[in-house]
Formats: C-alpha cells, structure tokens, sequence
C-alpha cells in the first residue's frame, strides 16, 4: 500500500549533501589529529588543530545555510563531530599537557569537561527550536575547547613560565570552569544573527580586516584572552539581565 498515509509518511530527502558534510568531517580530522599529537607530545600542534577544527565547524553550518542543503543527517553528523573535536580533544590535551601529575584531580577534571561537553550539545540538540537563536544557552562546546587550547598554546609558545605544580592546578581550574560553563544556563552571545549574504556598511568589512590583522599579530596571546573575554561574557549578560528584570518588578510595584 504505498498511498497509506500511516505507512507511507510524508517523504523525505534521505541523501547526504557533500559541501557542508565535507566541513564538518574536515573539524572531526582536526579534533582527532589533536588527539593524536597530544599523545605524541606535540601540544603546540594539538592546541592549533582545536582552533582550525573551531574554524571548520563555524563553516559548515553557514555553508549549508548559504546553499539550502541542510539535513537531519547534517545535524546529527555535526554534533558528534563536535564531541570529538570539542569534547574529548580538548580534555585529553588538558590532561596530557599538565594534569597528568594531580592524580585523581587531573582525570577528574578532565571527565567533567567531557561530560558538560556531551550535556552541552544533548541539550542543544534538543532545544534547537525553542531557545533565542541570539544566544547560546550555557558556553557552546567549541569556545570551551578554544578556551582550553589557548592556554595551551600560549604556555608552549614560551610565552608564560609557570611551575610545574602551578601549572597542573591552572589547567585543572580552566579545565574544570569551562566543562561546567557548558551546562550552566548563562546566555552567551552566538553570532548567528550575522547574515554572511546580507549587505553590510563598509565599516564593517574594515573592522574584519582589522580583527584578522590584530589576531595575526600574536595568535596565541590574542586569542587566548579573545575567549577568556567570552568565557566570562555569559556572566556579564546574566547580570545586565538580572538588573533589567529587577528594574521592571520596581515599576511594576510604583
């Protein structure tokens, strides 16, 4: 009976489109080659493959927007790319760059990363339809790896000469702030309300221009406080959000 309407639902596009797909399997390349350099000891590399896989993921959503090619499959292909690239990446070159020595600590913190990261994303998986597209609910999963990774890279660029043992308890804090930034409901600002195919004042192309240049200058410092800058950002809107609602119950009162 292929006219059943209870058997034969409505029918959907069941192929695979290859331009945003091949984004999302080139960030989970650059997660799981982190992944591999950690265990080589090469951090610095580790550190960049997480940023580049940070880069790809922002891509592929806008690529598949841009082209009208988004799928089911894309979604769920991206989440679990996103798994590997910002979840257990990061928190496996947390733990080999400096918390190997805490013991227990250092595993501890590391699981608690993974599992905010997997939270994270189950929970934005689920909610996609119904939170403000404006705002991450909780620090999205690939700014908690940028955040991670930059400190790494700046310590490997020489840049910072911490002790050993100070080191280790840094890494456990940043570490251990961003796997639980992920499941708090601080709203974090999302960019998605910038339109790639929209016209823009010529401004802002300068100020973008500008942005690649500043960050060029000295990536590893640049953008290691660009993210602890927006890792703190959900705090400071919680707090004007609270003032605002504050302010409207006194008016509410008079």
């Amino acid at each position: 009976m292929p006219n059943d309407p209870i058997r034969d639902p409505v029918p959907r596009n069941r192929g695979i489109y290859l331009l945003p797909n091949a984004f999302t399997t080139a960030a989970l390349f650059a997660g799981f080659f982190a992944v591999v350099q950690a265990m080589g000891g090469k951090f610095e590399l580790a550190a960049i493959a997480i940023f580049v896989a940070m880069v790809l993921d922002g891509m592929d959503g806008r690529v598949a927007r841009l082209t009208n090619t988004q799928s089911a499959f894309g979604e769920q292909y991206d989440s679990l790319s996103d798994m590997t690239s910002f979840g257990v990446a990061p928190a496996l070159v947390a733990y080999q760059f400096a918390m190997v020595d805490l013991g227990r600590w250092g595993w501890l913190a590391a699981f608690v990363y993974v599992a905010g990261a997997a939270l994270r994303l189950a929970r934005f998986n689920t909610n996609i339809a119904v939170v403000d597209k404006r705002f991450f609910q909780g620090l999205p999963s690939p700014a908690a790896g940028a955040l991670v990774a930059g400190f790494v890279w700046l310590v490997q660029d020489n840049r910072l000469n911490i002790d050993p043992a100070v080191l280790g308890w840094t890494m456990f804090t940043i570490t251990l702030y961003a796997g639980i930034a992920m499941v708090t409901n601080l709203p974090f600002y999302s960019g998605k309300s910038f339109a790639l195919g929209r016209s823009v004042p010529f401004w802002v192309m300068l100020v973008f221009v500008a942005s690649f240049v500043f960050i060029s200058s000295d990536p590893p410092i640049v953008l290691f406080i660009l993210f602890i800058a927006y890792g703190l950002s959900g705090w400071v809107m919680w707090y004007v959000r609270a003032r605002k609602a504050k302010s409207m119950r006194l008016k509410l009162k008079e």
